[in-house]
């Protein structure tokens, strides 16, 4: 069961034995805060052992013990894989009979699934999957996340261009929300403005300033925004990835109006913000079918050359791209 599936419906009487997996920690303190509140009274509060530190005796005693207010005893073994190695056959035995007033939780990065372990506690016990979220299901948390804490949504360029800007990491994500959430005041809908203009730092700026030049013909101040995101650290790869995300939704929107969709449609459906549209379609007439067809291969070939692909030094391998993109050589 992945973590997002509990959350949606946490069972009100869970098993002796339950193990957390993968490497998403907001994920994994959201599953053990929903435990806590269903199993434990307002009293107490769960008992935790770092697993390199912490003895099978120990715990044993501590699961062992009767709860003094009335509900479960919740034991918590933080980074356990190391303790699970050790203790591994105890842990086998402790999994078929668990103490009945008692909750271990296994705090594990990974936890193989040809164990005899693994086995017994994704049978006897359960197994809450908290891997990293990705696509969909990425898209999915973070509204939910938003309207459940704020009773707000994301635009669809909201999303796409929040998880952009600051990862996926979902704790980090949940203070971007809270931040926008608080910025956009009485609106029910946080868009791509709000995100552009309050995720990210001077470089997200930069960038942004470094796209717009291009798309608005000026291309000295374009390679100047480069040249300041360049010497201030930017890693090639991090620069071309936030031209990407801005001209390859008009590669994609230029082959939608190839097969007969209306530009302004297409873009649209490419994934443009409202406030994206006008200076995206003028900058596609300015440069003429010709070139816009040209622009997903003007990416790829760039992606390649910063990856090894030409002796071309990765200042030179993005001026030409910007070069490119504006029109100014084929």
């Amino acid at each position: 069961m992945h973590a997002t599936e509990f959350l949606k419906s946490p069972p009100q009487t869970v098993p002796g034995v339950i193990a957390l997996t993968g490497e998403e920690r907001a994920l994994k303190l959201s599953v053990l805060d929903a435990i806590c509140k269903s199993q434990m009274t307002d009293d107490e509060t769960p008992t935790k052992f770092a697993g390199k530190d912490v003895d099978i005796q120990t715990v044993r005693s501590e699961l062992l013990t009767v709860p003094m207010w009335g509900g479960k005893r919740v034991i918590v073994i933080e980074d356990a894989n190391d303790f699970v190695t050790d203790n591994r056959p105890a842990l086998e035995a402790y999994t078929n009979k668990p103490a009945k007033k008692s909750l271990l939780i296994l705090d594990l990065k990974s936890f193989p699934s040809n164990t005899k372990l693994y086995k017994l506690v994704n049978s006897a016990g359960l197994v809450v999957d908290c891997s990293p979220l990705k696509g969909t299901a990425l898209n999915r948390w973070l509204q939910d996340s938003l309207k459940a804490t704020h009773g707000k949504t994301l635009s669809p360029d909201a999303t796409s261009l929040l998880i952009e800007l600051a990862g996926t990491n979902l704790g980090h994500l949940e203070q971007e929300l809270a931040k926008l959430a608080t910025y956009v005041g009485d609106k029910t809908t946080i868009d791509g403005t709000a995100v552009r203009k309050l995720v990210g730092d001077w470089r997200t700026e930069t960038t942004w300033a470094m796209t717009d030049a291009v798309r608005e013909n000026n291309l000295a101040e374009a390679l100047h925004a480069l040249d300041k995101l360049l010497v201030g650290g930017d890693a090639p790869l991090k620069i071309h990835g936030g031209i990407a995300f801005v001209f390859r939704k008009m590669a994609v929107a230029t082959e939608l109006s190839r097969q007969g969709s209306p530009l302004g449609e297409a873009l649209t459906q490419a994934g443009a913000w409202g406030g994206e549209i006008q200076p995206a379609t003028r900058y596609l007439k300015q440069i003429g079918r010709p070139r816009a067809e040209m622009l997903a291969r003007r990416l790829l070939e760039a992606d390649v050359n910063l990856k090894g692909g030409s002796t071309l030094n990765d200042r030179t391998q993005l001026e030409l791209l910007l070069c490119r993109l504006a029109g100014q050589v084929d």
